[in-house]
């Protein structure tokens, strides 16, 4: 096999991003983890023998990030000299350096940072940004904002941060339910629809803590409110109680964030468990596994929702067949010098080739461990 380029060099960093604020969702009301303060990222970035690069990233909460550089530290060496056109191939190797960790979980949220970096240096190559490589179906994706509706934030902030959404031009709202008092999560979705209008795009998010019956209780006095879709109402492995609900209610079941490969997704599209599924490339092993996704979703003629990272997720979605959903998360602007631009309710794909994407002077600060592999020329 004659390769057109070889990899010379892998440069890897675990990044700590602290937020501006501790945030809490249902999970934290419900003693089962603490307020998030910080997110740890994996950025590789990837160079070769002609002088090209490309950079990815994954990421973890609370816990993970110094397994996922470790074990990314370990396998990355078998890429060395490779043709790094062969994504594919390249995952399967990555895949069977590291086969004892498995291949969902831990070892495939490791991989997909290279994996990443190595989708963003083919369209840097080509001097196309991502979508346009992956055969996009539009130049803009229709987006909706998350972090301004936790339920950490008082109601009031809740409506004044969702008025600001829809006035920057974000084109749908999710708020976080789930709150061990039931009445308050029904005290919160009808004060924001409320304020927002009956027409506009209103989510709502559960984060898996319900049982199934209060899953169908809560659904059911959900139905009169319009809503895009309903998000994780219960555990995210129970594709049995999601498609039963999904079954029972108007409102679209979407699920699919916490999964971290290709075949636990399987199983909630064979029970047809989800109107909208929600990847994370970063957690199911980056670009090449969401491709094979994807693709089995648009069979189905899903929705698809991909959860966080908006500066990859928006090329994803640019590039599947139906009309997609991209989450608006501003959390990741202290890491990128670039910003992505929404009107009218949808984020522009940018014209920058690959991700589009260069890491900011503060990222750099913020890196906690560093791995070089190869040597730069």
């Amino acid at each position: 096999m004659t390769a057109l380029d070889r990899v010379a060099w892998i440069d890897l960093s675990s990044v700590t991003l602290p937020l501006a604020a501790p945030v809490s969702d249902a999970k934290v009301l419900t003693g089962r983890q603490r307020p998030m303060t910080e997110v740890v990222f994996l950025f590789a970035e990837i160079g070769t023998e002609g002088g090209h690069e490309g950079i990815g990233f994954g990421y973890s909460k609370r816990a993970g990030g110094p397994g996922q550089f470790a074990h990314a530290a370990e396998i990355a060496p078998v890429l060395i000299g490779e043709d790094p056109n062969d994504i594919a191939r390249l995952w399967t190797k990555l895949a069977w350096a590291g086969a004892s960790a498995g291949r969902s979980g831990l070892a495939t949220q490791s991989i997909a940072a290279i994996d990443i970096a190595l989708w963003d240096l083919k369209a840097r190559r080509a001097g196309l940004p991502l979508a346009k490589l992956l055969d996009a179906h539009r130049d803009s994706v229709r987006c909706y904002d998350t972090s301004g509706g936790f339920l950490h934030a008082p109601l009031e902030e809740v409506l004044e941060n969702a008025e600001a959404s829809a006035a920057a031009g974000i084109g749908g709202v999710k708020i976080k339910v789930g709150h061990p008092d039931h009445a308050e999560d029904m005290r919160r979705v009808t004060a924001v629809r409320e304020r927002l209008g009956d027409a506009f795009p209103l989510m709502v998010d559960a984060n898996q803590q319900w049982d199934r019956p209060a899953a169908l209780r809560m659904g059911r006095a959900l139905e009169d409110f319009g809503l895009t879709w309903i998000e994780e109402p219960l555990d995210a492995y129970d594709a049995e109680g999601h498609a039963a609900l999904a079954a029972a209610l108007d409102t679209p079941i979407a699920t699919g964030e916490m999964l971290t490969s290709v075949a636990e997704h399987c199983e909630l599209i064979d029970r047809r468990a989800a109107d909208v599924i929600q990847p994370d490339a970063p957690r199911i092993g980056g670009i090449t596994n969401f491709l094979k996704l994807a693709t089995l979703a648009d069979h189905r003629h899903l929705g698809l929702a991909p959860h966080f990272a908006m500066q990859i997720h928006l090329h994803l979605a640019a590039a599947y067949p139906g009309e997609p959903w991209v989450e608006h998360f501003d959390w990741l602007d202290p890491l990128f010098e670039e910003r992505l631009t929404i009107r009218d309710g949808r984020m522009d794909v940018p014209a920058r080739p690959g991700l589009g994407i260069t890491l900011t002077g503060r990222a750099r600060a913020w890196t906690t461990q560093r791995a070089r592999i190869g040597a730069r020329p």
